[in-house]
C-alpha cells in the first residue's frame, strides 16, 4: 500500500510540474515577444501580447508583460487593468519593488536577466514565488516568468 501511495504521489508531482512553464520556455516567450515588437511595431505586438486567446503569448502559467523604463505597463498578458498605470513603486507581499528591479536588470550588463518576487499564479490563483526573465528592447523591458 505504501508503494502505491508513493507512486501516486510521484505521478501527481510530475503532472504538476508539466502544468508549469520551464525557464527555457519563459526565455523563449519573452524573446519571441521582443522580436515581434521589433518586427511588427508596438501597437500590433502589444495587442497580440494582451490577447489571452493568443497561444503564442499565453501557455499555462506563462504570459508576457511589457513596461517602459519609467514603470508604466504597456502590455500585460494576464492583467489588462495594469496597462497604462505607472507601477514603479509596486511591491510584492514581502516589500520587494519588483518593477524597479526589472528595470535595473534591463538597464544593466547585457540588458537581460532574472528577477525573483512573489506574484499571483493565474492557474492556481495563489501568491507564489516567481522568477521573471526580462529583456531590454529600446526604451522598454519585455518579460515572462515561471512559478516555482
Amino acid at each position: 500500500m505504501a508503494t502505491v501511495c508513493l507512486v501516486a504521489a510521484t505521478l501527481s508531482t510530475g503532472a504538476l510540474a508539466a502544468d508549469r512553464a520551464t525557464p527555457g520556455e519563459a526565455i523563449a516567450m519573452a524573446t519571441k515577444a521582443a522580436a515581434l515588437i521589433k518586427s511588427a511595431g508596438k501597437e500590433k505586438a502589444f495587442a497580440e501580447i494582451s490577447d489571452q486567446k493568443n497561444i503564442n503569448f499565453h501557455d499555462r502559467d506563462l504570459y508576457v508583460y511589457v513596461y517602459d523604463m519609467n514603470g508604466v505597463a504597456l502590455a500585460h498578458g494576464n492583467n489588462p487593468k495594469m496597462v497604462g498605470k505607472n507601477l514603479l513603486e509596486l511591491k510584492d507581499q514581502e516589500g520587494k519593488a519588483m518593477i524597479k528591479e526589472m528595470i535595473a536588470t534591463a538597464k544593466s550588463g547585457d540588458g537581460k536577466g532574472w528577477v525573483d518576487f512573489k506574484w499571483p499564479n493565474p492557474t492556481s490563483k495563489t501568491i507564489e514565488q516567481k522568477s521573471g526573465y526580462v529583456i531590454r528592447v529600446d526604451d522598454m523591458l519585455v518579460g515572462s516568468g515561471i512559478y516555482k
